[in-house]
C-alpha cells in the first residue's frame, strides 16, 4: 500500500507491506528513485542468491528516510503529511514493514514486549540536526 501526500499528490509519503501480502520472489516497497530501498522477499527452500558485493557509488541525500520492521507485538502509527496534518493511521503487526519516505510520524506500543527494527539513512548527526517536533 502506498500513501501519497494530499498537499503534493506526486510525493510518496510512505509504503506499507504486510507480511500476508509477500507472495512473490521480490516485492519492492518503494520506487527506485528513493534513497532507502526495501524489498519483501519470499523464497523457497534451496533458493540461492549468487555471491555479490555492491559497487561504491557517490550518492547525495538531504532527507532522512526510515523503515520499521515489526518482529513481535504491534504498534499504532500516525503518519503526517508535508504540512504536519494527519494523513493516515494504522496498526503495524509482527511481520509488517513500513517505509517512511517523507512527512512525519508517531507511534504507540500496543502490546507488551513489542520488538521492531528501525532503519534510517545516515549518517546521523544527532537529534537536534535530525528531528523537529510536530504539534499534535
Amino acid at each position: 500500500m502506498k500513501i501519497y501526500s494530499k498537499i503534493e499528490p506526486d510525493k510518496l509519503i510512505l509504503s506499507l507491506l504486510r507480511r500476508k501480502d509477500i507472495s512473490e520472489y521480490r516485492t519492492d516497497i518503494g520506487p527506485d528513485e528513493e534513497y532507502l530501498q526495501v524489498s519483501g522477499r519470499f523464497l523457497k527452500k534451496n533458493t540461492k542468491v549468487k555471491a555479490h558485493k555492491h559497487i561504491p557509488t557517490d550518492r547525495k541525500t538531504d532527507i532522512t528516510q526510515e523503515a520499521w520492521l515489526v518482529l513481535e507485538g504491534a504498534i499504532k502509527s500516525v503518519f503526517y503529511d508535508l504540512d504536519d496534518s494527519i494523513l493516515y493511521e494504522t496498526n503495524i503487526s509482527a511481520g509488517d514493514c513500513v517505509v517512511l519516505f517523507r512527512g512525519g510520524h508517531s507511534l504507540e506500543v500496543l502490546e507488551e514486549d513489542t520488538v521492531f527494527y528501525e532503519f534510517k539513512t545516515g549518517p546521523y548527526y544527532g537529534v537536534d540536526a535530525d528531528k523537529k517536533a510536530i504539534n499534535e
